[in-house]
């Protein structure tokens, strides 16, 4: 009897010792399709690795950022992975926030990463991020409905172009809009859309010595183009739609023309989860007067803060989720079109993927050819296309966001939200102490 006990107690010791040794770690991550399909396929990660399990806080966007924000600034230490992008991973890496990826295991072949998306996330060649999916911006429009009307898209159109042709299509009484773009307010929402069309307007956020520039004929021509547009002939409620509303949609064929991130042509052409493939057609992102600066990049990436209590762990399960492995395992799951795009080398060398993703060429070209060190036609003292890459312009463009939700939603004029725009932003730097010595 002693010896049974004896060994009850061991088997339950053993059982706590292994308990003991499981490493939780937190993932703090956005919203959007393919990060919901990495935290479906994470099971798998956790399958192979029995001491790791996943802790998973899906946000909005804009909350995420606040949240993420807020934990890091203080060293909350809420999360151990943090899903940020280009505007956040130079400067937290800058601050020491998160740890650099340092020694990159040969096998994750870090070479085969596109160069602009590395650089995009390092400060003073340190990689502070590894990239999910990187994407740049196209336009996506109905081939059926254009048929219909005998009208064409240009390859590379024009902001007239999308509304000429926005103005053929727009159907409301059958539940179709001719044009769709981000209404909602928040610096990675409508403003990180509206920004890279005013720069092809011409305009900058600010200039050379800081001065703000958001009250010139430049943002105002741009501003009201983009206002127009949607006043016209987009959906109701515009101003409250931003990347996920629209996405859902142009998928279940609401919207005629959609201008947004590259990423969205796999989700469009997954039979699941769009009613839409084999009617969308894919041309380059429209610019105003210029095409400098009319796309911006971005990469969704996944960083650990020096706050977490388990970075070898998070490590581990970073380079498990942005490896060439995991691009196999989606197209395994639900076909090539749908991996995430824009990261490596590989997938665009890929005859199966090039074979699935028409819209493959201008991802890669879009995202090749946008230039955050020179985002606009006069020369600024900031990088970031969609953005400006200063710690103060988080809550810049969040405030801004809310003056030109304003306009679209009708309560305000596109000078009054400028103005108040421009001492949003004048304010903000000389209070920084903008320009630094």
């Amino acid at each position: 009897m002693k010896s049974v006990v004896l060994g009850g107690l061991a088997a339950m010791l053993l059982c706590g010792s292994a308990l003991a040794q499981t490493t939780t770690l937190t993932v703090a991550t956005v919203n959007n399709n393919d990060m919901v399909v990495m935290q479906r396929l994470s099971k798998q990660f956790e399958e192979q690795n029995p001491d790791i399990k996943l802790n998973w806080v899906v946000l909005e966007e804009n909350t995420l950022r606040q949240r993420l924000t807020t934990d890091i600034s203080t060293n909350g230490g809420q999360y151990d992975i943090m899903t940020i992008g280009m505007f956040e991973a130079p400067m937290w890496g800058e601050r020491g926030w998160l740890v650099p990826f340092e020694n990159v295991p040969a096998e994750y072949e870090l070479d085969d990463v596109l160069q602009s998306v590395r650089d995009g996330l390092s400060f003073d060649g340190k990689l502070f991020a590894l990239p999910f999916y990187a994407e740049s911006q196209m336009t996506f429009y109905r081939k059926d409905l254009l048929e219909a009307k005998g009208v064409t898209m240009p390859e590379r159109p024009t902001w007239k172009d999308i509304g000429d042709v926005g103005a053929k299509i727009h159907d409301p009484s059958n539940g179709v809009y001719g044009v769709c773009l981000r209404g909602k307010p928040g610096w990675g929402e409508n403003v990180g859309q509206i920004t890279p069309a005013a720069n092809s307007y011409g305009a900058r956020w600010f200039d050379e010595q800081w001065k703000a520039q958001l009250d010139t004929p430049q943002w105002k021509e741009a501003l009201a183009m983009y206002v127009d547009l949607l006043n016209k002939y987009g959906p109701p409620g515009a101003s409250s739609n931003g990347y996920n509303e629209n996405l859902a949609l142009f998928a279940s064929g609401k919207c005629g023309i959609w201008v947004d991130a590259t990423v969205s042509a796999g989700f469009l052409a997954d039979p699941d989860q769009s009613t839409v493939i084999d009617k969308v057609g894919y041309a380059y992102p429209p610019y105003g007067k210029f095409d400098k600066g009319n796309h911006y990049l971005w990469a969704w990436s996944l960083a650990v803060p020096v706050s977490s209590k388990s970075p070898e762990a998070a490590n581990k399960f970073i380079y498990w989720a942005t490896s060439k492995d995991y691009i196999d395992l989606v197209a395994e799951e639900t076909g090539w079109a749908t991996v995430p795009p824009g990261t490596r080398r590989s997938t665009y060398a890929n005859a199966e993927y090039i074979e699935a993703a028409p819209f493959a060429k201008i991802t890669m070209d879009t995202i090749q050819s946008a230039d955050v060190n020179g985002p606009t036609q006069e020369p600024v003292p900031y990088r970031g296309i969609g953005f400006v890459g200063i710690p103060e312009f988080q809550s810049i463009g969040t405030a801004v966001g809310q003056e030109f939700g304003a306009v679209i939603a009708g309560q305000k004029s596109v000078d009054d939200a400028l103005k108040a725009s421009q001492a949003i932003a004048q304010r903000a730097v000389d209070e920084a102490g903008y320009p630094k010595k």
